[in-house]
């Protein structure tokens, strides 16, 4: 008879294999979860994640910041909607989380997105870097990187919890897929969906009438604060050393958009 665990790497290999996407950018996906089900699972994972910081009365505490960042993504959303209609439907939302700590931006799937006091103020970040840094954000989730980023969450969990299984041990296998939308934003992203996010986001910021230029400096100044305390965004955001070149050569094709929306 096979060995547990070698049925149970079977399962999740055939599992993963069965379920397949193409994003936005053309590439195709290994599926552990879709997209439908991600949004669902982010909706209560962005209450919780939040929820700590409203306790606190730390959510959208500076009505100035607020207004701006509402302005600057509101724009960026008009243009996500064009690019994907069917995000029409999603329920947008941004919160800014007053942790002048932490350098960080996330979006969930279905466009649940934060800010945090900290990226804005460390870095002195104009509008122009903002777009760059919600666009890419944004990006993120435009790409289903979200739901890839839950299927290797859960993937990881399944294999433990159906290990558990096998030894009669049920301990911590509640919330799977709410856990799993939680992690995701915690988790590093590959260089593949990072230069995804790059060129949609830069391609988002341009065509709502940021400055493409403003990708280079956020980059330059993400760079130069990067092992700093509480910088958070180098970690879900590797960034190779090519980053800022790549990003360069981008900017000519953007300019039009940025002229044309300007």
């Amino acid at each position: 008879m096979p060995h547990p665990i070698k049925l149970l790497l079977t399962f999740i290999i055939f599992t993963l294999l069965s379920a397949c996407a193409t994003n936005i950018a053309g590439r195709k996906q290994v599926m552990f979860v879709s997209e439908s089900d991600a949004i669902e699972s982010s909706k209560q994972a962005y209450i919780n994640t939040l929820e700590p910081f409203k306790l606190k009365g730390q959510l959208d505490s500076e009505p100035d910041m607020v207004n701006r960042v509402n302005r600057i993504t509101s724009k960026l959303i008009t243009q996500a909607k064009i690019m994907r209609p069917e995000t029409k439907s999603w329920e947008w939302s941004i919160k800014i989380i007053d942790d002048p700590k932490t350098v960080n931006a996330w979006c969930m799937a279905g466009g649940k997105m934060a800010i945090y006091t900290g990226l804005i103020n460390q870095l002195s970040a104009t509008d122009d870097e903002i777009a760059q840094v919600m666009g890419h954000e944004i990006s993120h989730a435009l790409a289903n990187h979200t739901a890839e980023r839950m299927s290797v969450a859960m993937a990881s969990d399944l294999a433990v919890n159906l290990y558990k299984s096998t030894i009669g041990d049920s301990t911590g296998t509640t919330s799977l897929a709410t856990s799993a939308a939680q992690v995701a934003i915690t988790l590093p992203n590959s260089r593949t969906s990072e230069s995804e996010a790059d060129k949609i986001g830069i391609e988002l910021a341009a065509k709502a009438g940021y400055n493409p230029n403003a990708a280079v400096t956020l980059w330059q100044k993400m760079s130069k604060i990067g092992g700093g305390s509480g910088f958070e965004f180098m970690s879900t955001h590797p960034s190779p050393e090519n980053r800022e070149s790549a990003l360069k050569k981008m900017i000519p094709k953007m300019m039009p958009y940025y002229q044309a929306a300007k």
